[in-house]
């Protein structure tokens, strides 16, 4: 029978390692299937893994319908056993029942991986989608760490060094640059990166640099808690 699964978990816990495995694996018994991203860390149209390894795949934006894709392809006498979808907490929510359809109605298994939570602990609508329509969720089996060491559940967005928990939902991380208004002004973009918490880190706005700022030394840094005070909230 085929199904839905979907498999997440933080950053840094191997979603698109074990991707770029699963359609190898397929492969290479012969099944046929296609391999989906959206806004890769390295580019368009592209899987990547932390580890270095990638592989060539079929960009996603808001218009692309799932449904009438691989129809189309099958058409044409492509052979489709299988979909795989990297990166699918960015799929609109009507993309995931378009991919749940092609299990129901076609066979096709499909593997989405993704991430379920924004920097602001609010799910993405993709991933939503996923939660309630897949045969099964997976968390993977890779604990990513927290700069303390502890278990990190929490995905933080870190611009030039200071963790931010406000701004748009969607923000390509672990990139530098300029951007038109920078140009335009001299100065260079905001470095946006992205760094995996443990809650406790998280609620305390504490991410690695803040850390190392508040440690009396660079060797050590403050896993009391009484050295990482919760942010102060302005009246209202």
């Amino acid at each position: 029978m085929a199904e839905l699964v979907f498999f997440t978990g933080t950053m840094d816990c191997g979603k698109s390692t074990l991707a770029l495995q699963m359609d190898h694996t397929h492969a290479v018994r012969g099944r046929g299937g296609l391999l989906f991203t959206q806004h890769d860390r390295s580019g368009a149209a592209v899987v990547s893994s932390r580890l270095g390894l990638s592989k060539g795949a079929l960009e996603v934006d808001d218009d692309l319908d799932f449904w009438e894709f691989v129809a189309e392809q099958r058409t044409k006498g492509r052979r489709i056993d299988y979909v795989i979808c990297d990166e699918a907490q960015f799929y609109r929510p009507e993309q995931v029942e378009q991919l749940a359809r092609l299990v129901d109605e076609m066979g096709i298994d499909v593997y989405a991986f993704g991430i379920t939570a924004d920097f602001r602990t609010e799910l993405f609508p993709g991933s939503r989608r996923l939660i309630e329509l897949a045969d099964r969720t997976q968390q993977l089996q890779v604990q990513a760490l927290c700069w303390c060491g502890r278990p990190a559940t929490v995905n933080a967005r870190v611009v030039d060094g200071t963790m931010v928990v406000e701004g748009e939902q969607v923000v390509v991380g672990d990139v530098g640059g300029e951007d038109d208004d920078a140009e335009l002004s001299g100065e260079p973009a905001p470095l946006v990166e992205y760094e995996v918490l443990c809650r406790r880190h998280y609620m305390r706005r504490m991410n690695s640099a803040a850390a190392r700022a508040a440690s009396l030394s660079p060797d050590t840094l403050p896993f009391d808690l009484d050295l990482c005070p919760l942010p102060m909230v302005p009246p209202p």
